[in-house]
């Protein structure tokens, strides 16, 4: 997935009802790294979300409200294979299974949201020291360098991929200036 202004304004839109509901959704992962200049090609926003205000369930209706649906089978490759159309089902899914992430998809636009339930790490502290980023008629929170730094050193112990690897020899430069 191309990351297009209209994706971003897309996602910020929805990072801002997000933000008004109270889980204070902050941009991590790859696209916050394009953000900041990065070359990388990535597939999805990654939205770091805190789990200590409303309850999920809110979180689900809301992404249904903004036509993502919850991803329940990727291919090999990562592509979407299934999504979940009905936002009762896949509240129903989230109760019984309680996962520390969830996939979302738009099947017309292609759009790929992933949130983080204050995983791998507490969303409230990564707000507070996030940058507001406009995005369209709205702003986004993009996280820290050095939250960016810190989730991709863990994500990097985790499945030692080479694109994490170059993510955080990026994040380096970065840093150094």
């Amino acid at each position: 997935m191309p990351a297009s202004d209209g994706y971003f304004r897309t996602v910020g839109g929805l990072a801002g009802a997000m933000d008004a509901r109270g889980f204070e959704p902050v941009l991590v992962g790859g696209m916050a790294l394009v953000l900041l200049g990065s070359q990388r090609v990535t597939r999805d926003f990654d939205l770091l979300v805190s789990t200590q205000g409303p309850p999920t369930e809110d979180l689900v209706r809301l992404m249904y409200q903004h036509h993502l649906e919850l991803v329940t089978k990727f291919s090999p490759e990562g592509e979407v294979k299934r999504t979940v159309d009905n936002v009762r089902i896949a509240i129903a899914k989230l109760k019984a299974e309680q996962p520390r992430s969830l996939f979302f998809s738009n099947p017309k636009t292609g759009l790929r949201v992933d949130l983080l339930l204050d995983f791998p790490l507490p969303a409230h502290p990564l707000a507070e020291r996030a940058e507001k980023v406009k995005v369209g008629s709205g702003s986004l929170r993009v996280a820290a360098m050095e939250d960016l730094m810190r989730l991709k050193e863990i994500a990097y112990a985790d499945r030692r991929s080479a694109s994490d690897a170059q993510d955080l020899e990026f994040l380096k430069r970065k840093m150094r200036g």
